[in-house]
């Protein structure tokens, strides 16, 4: 009888975790290997992200105490450090992120791969056997046309034949080019996101479909790249890859 009662809250306990729900699950996964990825590059993580954000908690608990309401501003401490860490956590996982896939064959497709909104993104349209590549965004703005690589000479070589091209199916669509890199005229791999949303609207989101359609007579990936999007913390909704 007491070996029964002894098991029975296990048992209870067993089924307690496995009713966890799955997407929880996930997020909790996710976070904690986007925490592991980024300690590895950066072992003073812990110490920039709690330590502003104890520091902030530590300033409004104060703060409530002078004030004489303690109760409310610790309340609203522990927000404020949770937004603090939370803030500073994403900014240091997104910088580690883009140092690991910076310079690597396929980087600036993986970050237009996380473009929020309408995007459709086929990666490798043109490549030569040096690894410049040309990747191909359609979206409001028209045509992006971004090449990254080795030879920004060679990349404009590949991105005016990919115009020449577009021209024959869409000629009044307009086409945008954006090289990637350090350079003088480049755009850097951790600004292309920003870069290709603040581009004009040219056009409708109902006529970013009938351009898509049109592109599909010139063929999509041409070269294999690394597989999966650039990781980023939390979920963010990606343009459509084609």
């Amino acid at each position: 009888m007491l070996a029964r009662m002894a098991r029975a809250p296990k048992k209870n306990s067993d089924k307690k975790d496995s009713s966890a729900p799955p997407d929880r699950q996930g997020r909790v996964a996710q976070m904690r290997a986007v925490w592991s990825m980024t300690y590895k590059a950066d072992r003073r993580l812990p110490l920039r992200v709690f330590g502003p954000a104890l520091g902030a908690l530590a300033v409004l608990v104060v703060v409530g105490i002078l004030i004489h309401h303690p109760i409310y501003f610790s309340i609203l401490a522990v927000v404020g450090g949770l937004l603090v860490a939370t803030t500073l956590f994403g900014r240091r996982a997104t910088s580690s992120m883009y140092a690991q896939v910076e310079g690597q064959p396929g980087a600036a497709a993986s970050v237009l791969q996380t473009l929020r909104g309408e995007w459709r993104i086929t990666p490798a349209v043109a490549f030569n056997r040096n690894m410049d590549l040309v990747h191909r965004v359609i979206g409001r703005p028209g045509v992006v046309l971004v090449g990254e690589g080795n030879s920004p000479a060679q990349q404009r070589q590949l991105i005016v034949d990919q115009k020449r091209r577009i021209g024959r199916v869409a000629p009044e669509t307009p086409i945008y080019e954006v090289l990637v890199g350090d350079g003088e005229g480049q755009v850097p791999l951790r600004r292309l996101q920003q870069h290709v949303m603040k581009l004009p609207r040219n056009i409708g989101r109902k006529d970013v479909g009938g351009v898509e359609a049109r592109m599909k007579a010139l063929g999509g990936t041409n070269v294999p790249l690394p597989k999966g999007p650039m990781p980023r913390p939390g979920q963010i909704p990606r343009g459509k890859m084609r």
